[in-house]
This record gives C-alpha cells, structure tokens and sequence, in this order.
C-alpha cells in the first residue's frame, strides 16, 4: 500500500470533537506539505461542509463507495487546503448499515476500495472521520485502519464511553485487523479554568499513559466559528488558541509515527 498512515477518528458519543480533529488535524499535516485524504464517514456529512463542500454538489460520496456503486477515485474532491482531498458525505450514508448488512465482505468493504485508491495515488495520511457510533461504517473503518485516534471530551463520563470503544478495538484486533493499533488519545473542549477538565486529563493519563497525547484541545469560540464559514480554524484564525493546539497535535503525531516533517 503506498499509503503511510491511515487514521480512524473515532469515539461512539457524539459532540466531542471528533469531526472538528479530524478536519484541522488534517489541515495542519497538509501546512506542513503532507498529500492528505479526508473520508467523511459520518452521515451528517459534518466534515464535508466544515471544508465548504456544499451539499449541491456532492454527487459522488462515501455511500458510493461503501456500497461498490462507485470507485473512491471518482468519489475524491478537492478542498480549499492545498494538498487536501475528500470524499464527501451525505444523509445518505445513514442508510448503508443496513444495505451494508446482507452484503459479501461487509467489514472489508472500505478497506478494498482505500487498497484500490492507493495503488493509483500517494496520500501520506488517510484520516477516517466515523460516525458517533460502534456501526457497520465504524467498523469498516477500523478494518481499514492502521491506526485509531480518539478524541475524548474532557467531561465526567469520558472514560466511560472510552472503556467500551478500547473494548471494540481489542475485538476488531483479534479478529479482523491484526495490524490495527491505538495511536492515541486526544483530549477536547478543555477548560482551564475548570477543575472537572483537570481531574479528567489526570484520570485519563493514570489510565492510559502515554497513549494520551500530550498536547489538549481547548474550548475556543474560532473553533466554533470556523464550520459555519466552510473552512478549518487554521484558515480562518492560524493564530487562536485552538488553531496553534492543532498544529501542535499535527507535529506530536508526526513523531510518533515516525514520519519526518519536511514533505
């Protein structure tokens, strides 16, 4: 495969920065001169329009490619990031669990069509942003995946929602992708000035060690903004607080795994 890394961005709840990651994180490796692919696995199409990629004209998509209607080099768009491409999402894809259900090789279908994209082109880094689920889609990901990355919001249930998806990733290691590994924890929306955040970032850290990533998200309101101007906080601030966290991540990631920060 002449892909380096393929990341899963995944985490069963909703709302916990999940899209938001996988679109700025993106970004940033893309600043630094890295060739990225977004798959937007999330029927609520989130990731697709936080890159601007109105609904109108997204006419080939993931559940396109799923579902084997369409090949993902043909589902594959480009963004306003140079650098930076998608496979969009749309309303759709919330369908395919159950088409996907009676179908031959149901796990393996996105696996096969990444396997495809990449013999034709080069992307240093696949980012999967998945459902806010444990579904067919979620699993298809983690089948094709070397690599997990879970956002977990700094809230009082956050290792709860973990233990289960840790859980599903042990089960998808044992019987279907041996290769599949936990590239780390990001923790999300964390306030400083809250001692909730604090105690969680030193549970999670007791817990997981150094499979948290050092660098934390914080809540930002340019964070919050950006989507609804069809880019990444990097574009519309590079300078906020939330911009600079990401870019910091984008570096921390390129070192564990292994990859160099010159293009």
């Amino acid at each position: 495969m002449s892909t380096n890394h393929i990341i899963a961005v995944a985490n069963q709840k909703g709302g916990v920065g999940k899209t938001t990651t996988a679109i700025n994180l993106a970004t940033a490796m893309a600043a630094v001169g890295k060739s990225v692919l977004v798959i937007d696995l999330d029927p609520q199409g989130n990731a697709s329009t936080g890159f601007g990629i109105d609904r109108a004209s997204r006419e080939i998509t993931s559940y396109d490619v799923v579902l084997g209607v369409a090949a993902m080099a043909d589902a594959i768009v480009e963004t306003s990031v140079k650098g930076l491409f998608l496979v969009p999402s749309t309303v759709d894809l919330s369908a395919a669990d159950l088409e996907l259900a009676e179908m031959p090789q149901r796990n393996y279908r996105l696996k096969q069509a990444i396997e495809k994209v990449v013999s034709e082109q080069h992307f240093d880094f696949i980012f999967i942003d998945c459902p806010p689920s444990l579904s067919l889609l979620t699993l298809n990901a983690l089948v094709a995946a070397s690599g997990v990355l879970v956002p977990l919001q700094t809230e009082f249930f956050a290792l709860e929602g973990l233990s289960l998806l840790l859980n599903t990733i042990q089960q998808v290691q044992g019987a279907l992708n041996p290769d599949l590994e936990i590239n780390g924890v990001v923790l999300t929306m964390y306030d400083r000035r809250s001692n909730l955040s604090a105690q969680v970032e030193e549970d999670v850290r007791d817990y997981l060690g150094d499979r948290v990533y050092t660098t934390v998200i914080p809540r930002n309101i340019r964070v919050t903004e950006a989507p609804s101007h069809g880019v990444p906080v990097l574009m519309y601030d590079h300078s906020c607080p939330g911009s600079r966290a990401y870019i910091q991540l984008a570096t921390e990631m390129l070192k564990r795994t292994g990859t160099s920060i010159a293009a």
